[in-house]
């Protein structure tokens, strides 16, 4: 499920706030206003018929005289009983979820993206930009600050903003070159738009390159998380080695077992360097990204 997309610059509380309610931003995004559902006021076609109702029951008692005074008062009491149901009705709270984030939503329009921003190609890559951002923030070497955590929590978001602002450039153009090539084009309109739907295809390539590095980045912190969980696996094994060559000795098969055991020490320090080297890899991607 694809989470809302928001402008950085937008205070963290609101939007997060954002990000966990992408349901009720779409609706807000197909026209829906919950601050019409007031019921701590009536409506004027309410009054308006109230008050007819009113004038005409008048009019009735002025030409029907004292004998339609008990069907004039008999619509009177329901018409108020009515006015008073209606006025019972619970509002809803000022501060209600819905009002507080429809308030943000107008306020912030533009700086925010739900799912109807995007047509299909452009959320399949959207999704793909939220997958690798989330490898990389969740992973242990990001945690433990063996990568630059600062810069992450940082640029990461800056650049899922910045490609979901362009996908949603390519969506709504993209649309609009279907839209014509429905409606038939001539020969002429068909050379005009040659060199607008070769931009076209040159941006969407630069996007994806941009993804492609991203999801490049996570596959090196993906390794270097390997590397890290492997060292940590054969440091575990190294702390046992006192242990296993005492067994070793008592047991008369040194000969046979310490070369093995040997490998061991190396194999830590080859994996060390694994872990290193990894770690290298994935900062030269981060520069590359960064860049």
């Amino acid at each position: 499920m694809l989470r809302v997309v928001v402008d950085p610059e937008v205070p963290a509380e609101v939007a997060n706030l954002m990000r966990r309610n992408g349901p009720l931003l779409s609706r807000f995004h197909r026209g829906w206003n919950p601050e019409a559902r007031d019921g701590s006021r009536v409506p004027g076609p309410v009054l308006g018929v109230f008050a007819l109702t009113l004038v005409l029951a008048f009019v009735t008692l002025v030409a029907a005289g004292v004998g339609a005074l008990p069907l004039i008062v008999l619509a009177g009491i329901e018409l108020l009983v009515m006015a008073i149901l209606y006025l019972a009705r619970k509002p809803t709270p000022a501060d209600s979820l819905e009002r507080v984030l429809y308030r943000h939503a107008v306020q912030l329009r533009g700086r925010f993206l739900v799912l109807e921003d995007f047509d299909p190609p452009s959320r399949h890559l959207l999704g793909r930009v939220q997958q690798a951002i989330d490898r990389i923030l969740r992973s242990r070497i990001n945690a433990m600050g063996l990568l630059d955590g600062v810069r992450n929590s940082v640029m990461l978001p800056a650049e899922e903003w910045e490609i979901a602002r362009l996908l949603t450039k390519l969506s709504a153009l993209r649309a609009r070159h279907h839209d014509m090539a429905r409606s038939g084009r001539t020969p002429e309109v068909a050379a005009a738009m040659a060199p607008l739907e070769r931009a076209l295809a040159a941006s969407e390539a630069a996007v994806v390159a941009r993804v492609e590095a991203l999801e490049r980045y996570a596959d090196h912190v993906a390794e270097a998380e390997r590397a890290l969980l492997s060292h940590h696996q054969i440091e575990a094994l190294r702390a046992q080695l006192p242990e296993y060559e005492q067994l070793v000795a008592e047991a008369g098969a040194g000969r046979l077992m310490a070369p093995e055991i040997g490998h061991l020490a190396q194999d830590a320090d080859q994996l060390r360097q694994a872990l290193n080297a990894s770690i290298r890899s994935a900062h030269e991607a981060f520069r590359y990204l960064d860049g």
